[in-house]
């Protein structure tokens, strides 16, 4: 597969040198300085390819196109906003990119409670403590109608857990849930939080995917004209927070958004890390079933807990079998190349590493996105893939023989 490296541009304390010395040889990119919806000029674009290009590299995949609220909510303005999206992927065509990523998590992009839990080997992870969650959601957020959200037993842990919080936890937790994390499309304090969840009150799973297939119906042609390819990310975490609707996060939510669209250009990114919170999803065949229309792939993995919260682990160990995702990935690549398509070769990146080493004492680090952590994380992947290649090869030979 074609290895990536996620990068956030000339902002992101890792450089492009680092990028390089990883061995990946696609950047993943986005131009998050036009995160408001407008379309992205075509001199910016070029001026961020550059860059890249110059750097030795290829913009290989471009993550993400933000999604205008309006469009999910299906409000008059969206058509504005959808003209803009379509401006924005002419001029990534007349450059040369193809694969576009995007989501449609309405509010909050990924969520996470803590960003530096401590891991045993005295590295640190991300962790959704669902407790925490519950607790923040409940009695400091104190969102209209939150206990429908939870079970009773679950909101009596949860007030036990509130009633350990210190002012300081407090500041952390809101901070990391609302203030947004990187790639976000948007910030906020409590009360422009608590308005922006309130615009979703009535729009029902049903709805926000109608207002989703009406979008595919409007960009997929154009992705068509333009040989794109355009693929949804799943829900991270793969279920409801604060009561909104999501609608990406099963195999269903995928078979539907992928038949509102049937077509090559309407396909998936395929993130381990985000259908694995949920034990339900089977990676394995759900790579087996959406194989073709798998454009791009986010690669790591997440320890689940009973009861809902989850931390990233290591990208070949915890809760998903990501070699026996790797390998159907790479069973598909074969397919593809025997078809003779263009497009056979799946862009692959690591996924929100673990602070490790160095990086730990670094005065700036995007959380989930610092260098060593990643690093590992992909060359634990090469390692897998390579393996699983040698043992193809081998086994054709001894099929042969």
């Amino acid at each position: 597969m074609e290895e990536c490296f996620r990068w956030y541009g000339p902002e992101d304390p890792v450089s492009l040198r680092d990028v390089r010395h990883t061995g990946a040889t696609g950047v993943v990119s986005a131009l998050h300085h036009i995160y408001d919806g407008s379309a992205w000029p075509l001199e910016e674009i070029e001026k961020r390819n550059a860059i890249i290009q110059d750097a030795g590299m290829c913009w290989s995949v471009v993550e993400s196109i933000p999604v205008h609220n309006s469009i999910k909510l299906g409000t008059k303005e969206r058509s504005t906003y959808i003209g803009w999206y379509k401006d924005t992927m002419r001029n990534l065509a007349a450059c040369g990119l193809d694969v576009v990523c995007y989501n449609f998590m309405p509010v909050v992009d990924w969520t996470r409670t803590e960003l530096t839990h401590p891991l045993e080997n005295g590295a640190f992870a991300l962790r959704f403590d669902a407790v925490d969650f519950a607790a923040y959601d409940l009695f400091v957020l104190k969102r209209r109608n939150a206990e429908a959200s939870y079970t009773s037993k679950d909101a009596v842990i949860a007030e036990a857990r509130f009633n350990t919080f210190t002012p300081e936890k407090i500041k952390r937790i809101e901070n990391n849930l609302i203030a947004g994390l990187p790639a976000t499309e948007r910030q906020y304090n409590r009360e422009s939080f608590l308005q922006a969840v309130e615009e979703y009150d009535g729009v029902t799973p049903d709805d926000l995917h109608r207002n989703l297939a009406y979008f595919l119906g409007e960009i997929i042609p154009v992705a068509q004209e333009l040989g794109l390819r355009m693929c949804v990310h799943p829900d991270d975490p793969s279920f409801s927070l604060y009561g909104l609707p999501r609608i990406v996060s099963t195999a269903d939510d995928v078979r539907r958004i992928l038949s509102a669209a049937d077509d090559h250009a309407n396909g998936l990114t395929f993130c381990t890390g985000s259908f694995g919170t949920r034990e339900d999803n089977d990676l394995v065949a759900m790579v087996a079933e959406f194989a073709p229309r798998i454009h791009f792939a986010h690669l790591r993995n997440v320890q689940r807990e009973r009861d809902g919260s989850f931390h990233e682990a290591d990208h070949l160990t915890g809760s998903s079998d990501i070699v026996a995702v790797l390998y159907a990935l790479l069973e598909e690549q074969k397919r593809r190349q025997a078809e003779g398509r263009a497009d056979w070769q799946i862009p692959v990146r690591p996924d929100h590493g673990h602070l490790l080493a160095d990086d730990i004492d670094k005065d700036e680090t995007f959380p989930g996105y610092s260098l060593i952590g990643r690093l590992r994380g992909l060359a634990e992947l090469r390692g897998a893939m390579h393996g699983i290649a040698t043992a193809q090869r081998i086994n054709t030979k001894e099929r042969q023989a």
